[in-house]
């Protein structure tokens, strides 16, 4: 009797560990055949995106992506050919998500914004840029956050999420820029003088463009100054050195020309 049992023991056990054995091998040739499936497309995907000359933070973000959700379905894969029931651990991870989410709730927000920057890249690395309520030069673009560098060289990080929930300006986005002046000169100056002065100026500085034609009025008349309203475009690289020089260059000129400045007046009246 003892006999029977030991066999009909050994047996069952033998099946038992052949069976397992059979789908451990199942599920090791999953995740190993997974890795070089994952690997393959990664390197695809890297290939694609570098053919089409796609930023190199959203390829590097798409193909993180990519690899974690292939990997999460490797192992579903394997450890359903265990025996284990993946639909509970499928749920388990859905609520271990939801709770993970509700509790950072803002992380997930500058993480959204981040992936929209890097999307629909309203900015790019060295862009100059108003975003956020700061001003300053676009040194690293985060998932959860963004660096800038003012230009007294400090280093602002800006919450992603606060980005895109308020107004982004690029300044520096376009090859060409508009510079705007405003020069004031005292209310018995030449009309015609001051703009052909401030004409030759601008016609004589090689970083000022001939086309489109810079802009040359007279905006305001006071009874201290008149006021000209002078537009020019330039290179947007070259903006702050066409400002300095056309304002240093004008003044020389007035002052050459002998042009009056507005002097500040006030009137006093004697009641006796």
């Amino acid at each position: 009797m003892e006999n029977v049992f030991n066999g009909v023991f050994l047996e069952k056990l033998f099946e038992l560990i052949s069976g397992f054995g059979l789908k451990l091998l199942v599920a090791l040739a999953i995740l190993f055949f997974g890795k070089i499936f994952i690997k393959y497309i990664k390197w695809l995907v890297q290939k694609v995106f570098k053919k089409k000359q796609v930023d190199v933070a959203i390829s590097s973000f798409v193909i993180s992506l990519i690899n974690i959700t292939l990997w999460v379905l490797v192992l579903i894969g394997a450890l359903s050919h265990l025996g284990i029931q993946t639909t509970s651990f499928i749920a388990v991870l859905g609520a271990a998500g939801l709770a993970i989410g509700l509790a950072l709730q803002g992380s997930l927000a500058n993480f959204a914004a981040g992936f929209l920057i890097i999307l629909f890249r309203p900015f790019k690395i060295g862009d100059l840029v108003d975003v956020g309520g700061s001003f300053g030069t676009i040194h690293c673009i985060n998932m959860f956050s963004t660096e800038l560098k003012t230009p007294d060289n400090r280093k602002i990080i800006v919450p992603n999420s606060q980005i895109m929930n308020n107004t982004i300006i690029n300044i520096t986005s376009e090859e060409t820029r508009r510079v705007d002046f405003t020069f004031n000169v005292a209310p018995s100056s030449d009309v015609q003088q001051i703009k052909e002065i401030i004409n030759a100026r601008l016609e004589n500085h090689e970083l000022v463009l001939k086309e489109p034609i810079p802009f040359i009025k007279m905006s305001n008349v006071t009874h201290s100054s008149l006021e000209f309203t002078v537009r020019a475009w330039c290179n947007t690289i070259d903006y702050w050195t066409v400002f300095f020089d056309i304002t240093e260059q004008v003044r020389e000129d007035f002052v050459r020309n002998n042009i009056g400045l507005p002097v500040p007046q006030s009137e006093i009246k004697v009641i006796k």
